[in-house]
């Protein structure tokens, strides 16, 4: 048996790196920082110590992937620290003590989260070895199969409450026959994720039940846990958008529209024949591609939204602060209706004649920024 125990802590320690571990720990005992480990993953913070204010909300996390199996919290949280500080640090880890190989840094706002983003995606960890960094789905929403038809709203609600932390609302649907499926949303991605852990057991033991427990919305089928952590499924459209390294946007029309179009352009018509389909033809065109576009980048991409049927884009840009060189930074969010999840990023300008003036310059930069990465989306 001491034999078989010999080789066992053999084995192990060649898996893990004994160098890198003694780094983590004199990390650790110089900067004071705590890591806890619970289901899986070892988290820093949550709030962190000395953090004021509110829990970030949705849009400032980012999920980390490509990391090496024997990099840790020494080398990764002082790396994202460096855009802006850290609310929460999440390393998913194994039972034999080496990372899963992704990882989540949540940030205080959606503006240090798109840094980080801009900054470290592709960030060269070690020789031959860059990660991935990518804003966070953050689902929140569990859906709950196999419940009987005779469970009421109020009282799966209570049951949930006291099964699991974090429960927001329930909504329940009837699948046919003598069984519910219900839709639990939680307060934050987090408690959603601990309670998918043990809710199957839970309903098991508690009420001798047994249900299926999934994401919502559900996750594509190519995707594979902790190799991609969103994957948008967009209908089928055609290639209408050109290279965002064409002219358009680097020498492109003046900008005109001071807000984002809620119905068609002048000139816009839905008849069969009308100008609508002219420009249908001319955006599948190569001349049109090679950027000779017809319109202000907002203009444009109402049109490609809706030459591909994806919808009206909503616009909710922030404020956030004027730097000392002159520029003005603010955050966007622009929803797609077609795209399961919205563009968030920055962008910053420089003071105009009137606040109108500023406003449509925000909004036509973003456009732009949003063209590009719906092109890189769409890209085969």
């Amino acid at each position: 048996v001491l034999g078989e125990t010999d080789a066992e802590a053999e084995e192990l320690t060649q898996i893990l790196n004994p160098q890198r571990l003694k780094s983590l720990e004199e990390w650790l005992n110089k900067t004071a920082i705590t890591l806890t480990q619970v289901n899986g993953q070892r988290k820093y913070g949550g709030p962190p110590p000395g953090w004021t204010g509110l829990a970030p909300g949705h849009g400032c996390e980012v999920f980390i992937s490509q990391i090496p199996r024997d990099v840790y919290e020494d080398r990764l949280i002082p790396l994202f620290q460096s855009v802006g500080p850290l609310y929460e640090f999440r390393l998913m880890m194994n039972f034999s003590g080496q990372n899963r190989g992704f990882a989540y840094a949540k940030y205080g706002d959606p503006v240090s989260a798109t840094v980080a983003i801009q900054t470290l995606h592709h960030y060269r960890l070690q020789d031959g070895v860059r990660i991935n960094v990518r804003r966070s789905t953050e689902k929140n929403q569990l859906c709950l199969e196999g419940l009987p038809a005779s469970v009421e709203k109020e009282e799966l609600f209570r049951s949930l409450q006291n099964l699991s932390e974090g429960v927001v609302s329930v909504s329940v649907q009837s699948k046919g026959g003598k069984e519910l499926a219900a839709l639990v949303r939680y307060s934050t991605h987090y408690a959603a994720s601990m309670a998918k852990k043990m809710l199957i057991a839970a309903f098991k033991t508690n009420f001798g039940i047994a249900i299926n427990v999934k994401w919502f919305p559900p996750k594509p089928r190519h995707v594979k846990d902790g190799h991609e952590e969103r994957s948008v499924v967009i209908p089928s459209v055609p290639r209408a958008l050109p290279n965002p390294h064409s002219n358009f946007f680097h020498h492109g029309p003046q900008m005109r529209s001071s807000s984002c179009p809620s119905s068609p352009p002048p000139g816009f018509s839905r008849a069969v024949g009308g100008p609508a389909q002219l420009l249908r033809d001319q955006a599948l065109s190569p001349h049109l591609r090679a950027g000779d576009v017809p319109c202000d980048a907002l203009s444009f991409l109402w049109l490609v939204c809706d030459l591909m049927k994806l919808g009206v884009p909503t616009y909710d840009i922030q404020h956030h602060y004027t730097g000392p060189d002159g520029f003005i930074h603010f955050s966007y969010r622009v929803t797609i209706p077609a795209i399961p999840l919205p563009f968030c990023g920055a962008v910053q300008i420089l003071p105009g004649a009137s606040v109108g003036a500023m406003e449509r310059e925000v909004r036509q930069t973003t456009a732009k920024q949003v063209l590009k990465a719906l092109y890189q989306l769409i890209e085969p």
